[in-house]
């Protein structure tokens, strides 16, 4: 049996329904996640969840700790990531209220930790299919049950922010890059979730057209704010429809999320470094 995280992002900073629930605090090797971590059971399915910006909105999109926060999911069993993400839209036909399940990113941060391996062990994992997609077609059903207007696939780029693009930069992305979607938070969430051999998808709940509109302008914090409020009992229903799909017994990843580690690490067992393999336990400790 698994367990399913909701990572929630901005607007989303608990989860309501969850019986037993109480906060735990979990500590990792590297460092303290945004918060204490709540669990719980929704109906059949043992549940956790992360405010990713902490409650009160802590953390920005940089100083967020990924690796603290995935690292911390894993160590308390969790198999399967949902991340809820605030996104600014490049294309019309994906308009402010709406959710997009995402299959594909394109990473443009630069100041965050992006892997937990490096000198002493390393590691290379395959994002070529970031996103699980068993947890996204579960994601996809759950939201038509809910009645929500949804997207089924579009490409993430993730900024680091905190500022919001440039027309420039929102013209370029949405035009020569092709992206759909634009936000500062996925990444390197995605890629951490592979090498911890965890399934992780996207839900990106659309709040602005960003800046490239010519009827929407800049992009405006009050309006964000009064579309993530709409979105957030959309947000509750997409989770309690997906935690039911997946109550049953969980098999193997059939796309291999699971099993990401198998051929990845590159350093010979007699080159590791003992310190960098000690704080891999819960990240890698299967291969390891």
């Amino acid at each position: 049996m698994g367990r399913l995280a909701i990572i929630g992002g901005s607007g989303i900073y608990d989860i309501d329904g969850l019986e037993g629930a109480r906060w735990q605090t979990i500590e990792t090797p590297w460092g303290d996640p945004s918060d204490k971590i709540l669990t719980g059971r929704l109906g059949d399915t043992d549940m956790a969840f992360l405010p990713r910006h902490g409650r009160g909105h802590i953390h920005s999109p940089t100083t967020v700790p990924y690796r603290a926060n995935i690292d911390a999911l894993k160590r308390i069993g969790v198999t399967d990531v949902v991340s809820i993400s605030a996104c600014g839209s490049f294309r019309e036909e994906m308009a402010p209220g709406d959710f997009v399940m995402v299959d594909q990113f394109i990473d443009r941060t630069f100041a965050r930790e992006k892997s937990f391996f490096g000198t002493g062990c390393v590691a290379h994992v395959s994002v070529a299919h970031p996103v699980c997609e068993r947890l996204r077609q579960a994601l996809l059903a759950a939201g038509k049950e809910a009645g929500i207007r949804l997207h089924d696939g579009g490409t993430y780029l993730a900024m680091e922010g905190p500022q919001f693009s440039s027309v420039a930069e929102s013209r370029m992305y949405r035009g020569a890059w092709g992206a759909d979607v634009i936000g500062m938070t996925n990444m390197p969430e995605a890629k951490l979730a592979r090498e911890a051999e965890l399934c992780y998808a996207t839900v990106a709940m659309i709040t602005d057209y960003d800046s490239w509109h010519p009827e929407h302008g800049s992009v405006d914090i009050t309006e964000i704010i009064a579309t993530l409020r709409g979105n957030v009992d959309k947000a509750r229903a997409l989770v309690r429809g997906v935690s039911a799909a997946l109550a049953a017994p969980r098999d193997a990843c059939p796309h291999g999320c699971d099993r990401a580690l198998d051929h990845a690490i590159m350093t010979q067992p007699e080159k590791r470094d003992r310190d960098l393999v000690a704080r891999l336990d819960a990240v890698a400790g299967r291969v390891l």
